[in-house]
């Protein structure tokens, strides 16, 4: 299970990674205001979730792939605040979705955490 679970948030970063290519007009709706450089962002995080998910899937770079998809995760916090906030304001009917996202966000982090660990799989 382990291993399913890994090739599961591999493919879930490598996909995720990939739609800020294909639809990066989402992520540019939630991206904090007090960011710069919004569209160069979206973009850079659409690679790092590609290269974590990539890095993820090889034993040797498993570990250092985990402590960066937390890293990620932390750095990409404040577009799911922002989103929350946005939803909140604009009476969207999606909010719950919004406000979801905020402890999942923990949840990945634990998952990936899982994986720092030597010998976990």
């Amino acid at each position: 299970m382990k291993k399913f679970f890994l090739y599961l948030m591999a493919a879930f970063y490598v996909l995720a990674g990939l739609n800020h290519f294909r639809n990066p007009a989402f992520y540019m709706q939630i991206m904090p205001p007090w960011l710069p450089w919004h569209y160069a962002l979206v973009l850079l995080s659409g690679v790092a979730e590609v290269i974590v998910g990539i890095l993820l899937l090889i034993p040797r770079t498993r570990r250092p792939g985990a402590w960066l998809t937390i890293l990620l995760l932390l750095a990409i916090f404040p577009a799911n605040i922002q989103m929350a906030i946005d939803y909140y304001q604009a009476h969207n009917p999606a909010l719950w979705i919004a406000l979801l996202r905020l402890p999942l966000q923990g949840v990945l982090i634990w998952w990936a955490w899982l994986y720092t660990k030597r010998g976990y799989i």
